[in-house]
């Protein structure tokens, strides 16, 4: 199956961003591809959230979310909208990092609020708070797709293999991981941390990311990256913004599982004493 990886720079004008999304989703059907990847916060990214409230509602109020739902159907795409800020239903006040899956028919199949939420403070100055605004997902989702069964996770949550392992055990055979990676540690761990959730689970890793200086003010490292489930890095897309495609073959996973049973081999681990 071919499927097609939009990198993007997002900015803080939802309408154009949504526009940048309609186009490639276009032209990922005109090149025969089957399903479409966007990046983490592919809609709105902006770090100004006294700014960005004015364009964040309940997922059901969301106008473009609505209108690609459509988009998909008419194309008889798969579409993966990464992530999107949307209202908390369950935490009143608070937002979720949410991804929304939809089918072929435009049907929304899945949707995964983001686990584990990027509360650091980097050495060169940079930090970051995503709880103070966002509340973190309750429960891991695992969605059926002509892929197999896909473990959807959001950026920060590659850092936590747990979470894979038990997508894996539950019959993930691919991760979809849409990220806005900082330049600092994308430098030193993007690659790195997607290839060994890759190799750890015998499965299909993809990972549409944002890349470059964006108008809220922060640079992200791009390098969108479909690996294979040997580790095998089958689309790197570096800098910049753009569409890159993956010849995805899904008896691959099979073969790598038959060389190497990690599901079969693997024990349950008593708690320390």
């Amino acid at each position: 199956m071919l499927i097609a990886v939009h990198q993007m720079n997002s900015c803080t004008d939802v309408d154009r961003n949504g526009a940048a999304m309609v186009a490639a989703m276009k032209e990922a059907k005109a090149q025969g591809a089957a399903f479409y990847f966007a990046p983490e916060m592919s809609l709105l990214l902006d770090r100004d959230r006294e700014r960005a409230k004015a364009n964040i509602a309940l997922e059901g109020e969301n106008e473009w979310l609505r209108k690609l739902a459509f988009l998909a159907e008419e194309l008889e795409l798969w579409v993966h909208m990464g992530s999107v800020p949307v209202l908390s239903e369950r935490a009143p006040g608070r937002m979720a990092n949410r991804t929304i899956l939809f089918d072929s028919s435009g049907k929304l199949v899945a949707r995964y609020d983001k686990m584990h939420l990027f509360d650091v403070d980097l050495a060169t100055g940079e930090s970051w708070r995503e709880s103070s605004a966002y509340v973190g997902g309750g429960a891991p989702v695992l969605a059926d797709t002509p892929l197999g069964w896909m473990g959807l996770t959001i950026c920060y949550d590659m850092r936590f293999p747990d979470l894979y392992s038990l997508l894996a055990r539950g019959g993930a055979r691919a991760f979809a991981v849409p990220a806005a990676f900082t330049v600092p540690t994308g430098s030193a761990h993007w690659h790195i941390l997607l290839r060994a959730r890759a190799i750890e689970s015998a499965a299909f890793v993809i990972a549409a990311a944002q890349s470059g200086k964006h108008e809220d003010g922060r640079e992200t490292y791009g390098h969108s990256l479909v690996v294979d489930p040997w580790g095998k890095v089958i689309l790197d897309m570096g800098e910049g913004e753009g569409l890159g495609f993956a010849e995805i073959d899904t008896a691959r996973v099979d073969e790598v599982r038959a060389q190497i049973p990690v599901h079969l081999n693997r024990r349950d681990i008593p708690p320390l004493p």
